[in-house]
């Protein structure tokens, strides 16, 4: 699947992160795929991202559309021509936006489904939650914070930061195939929240993932980057 290069501006973007024992994540991935490890254990989360002012790639910003977006992560890595590369594999993705529902899959790289967002923030805090038509839901409260958790598997912030900067490359599910797309952010900084509430339904789910795999572990802000998306050659699902 190819489009034109689709700019625009991430006005904010929450990665929230857990790990996972690696077996657990194996069994979902599709077979080229296997799990990114720091530490010995598989990194999975939740993107969450308000994308302004996106359109094709020279047009005026004024014609372009925003949304609020959800994209469920598992950080993996493939190989390729005897080289190992890595990205996330998205197995889900959530919009506001009827048109992303509508062509993605289609026209335009990954297939969303069509949800209700809740945002409240202020210039320190964040509260963003979302149910949709299928009864999957995420919550996160969090605020600004100084530094990771403690007990964060990223020894510093500049870990992971390059670690999570190395997941340009998404791929997502669509028939016997894998949809690819790569984000190009012109510049590159997180600074870490700390969260005092986080729900996922689907990383809670214990026919997926057996009780007490999953923990939270961190999560990271961005705000204000100009970027694009540009398409990737599709890969096999099988």
């Amino acid at each position: 699947m190819r489009l034109p290069a689709i700019h625009g501006f991430i006005d904010r973007r929450i990665l929230v992160n857990f790990t996972v024992d690696a077996e657990d994540v194996q069994k979902i991935l599709p077979g080229i795929f296997r799990p990114k490890l720091i530490k010995g254990r598989a990194i999975v989360g939740i993107c969450l991202i308000r994308l302004k002012h996106i359109k094709p790639k020279g047009f005026p910003d004024f014609m372009g559309v925003s949304s609020e977006n959800g994209a469920h992560r598992i950080a993996v890595e493939w190989e390729r021509d005897g080289e190992t590369l890595e990205g996330v594999y998205i197995p889900r993705r959530d919009s506001s936006l009827t048109l992303n529902a509508l062509v993605g899959g289609r026209l335009f790289p990954g297939k969303h489904h069509l949800t209700k967002f809740t945002v409240r923030e202020t210039e320190s805090t964040y509260h963003i939650d979302f149910t949709s038509n299928d009864k999957t839901h995420i919550s996160i409260d969090a605020e600004d914070a100084a530094e990771l958790p403690a007990n964060s598997v990223f020894e510093s912030l500049d870990v992971a930061s390059d670690f999570f900067k190395g997941g340009a490359s998404g791929y997502s599910p669509n028939g016997n195939k894998l949809d690819g797309i790569l984000l190009d952010a012109y510049s590159w900084s997180v600074r870490p929240l700390s969260v005092s509430n986080v729900k996922s339904s689907f990383f809670e789910n214990e026919s997926i993932f057996r009780k007490g795999s999953v923990k939270f572990d961190n999560a990271l802000l961005m705000r204000n980057v100009e970027h694009e998306w540009t398409s990737l050659p599709d890969l096999s699902a099988v």
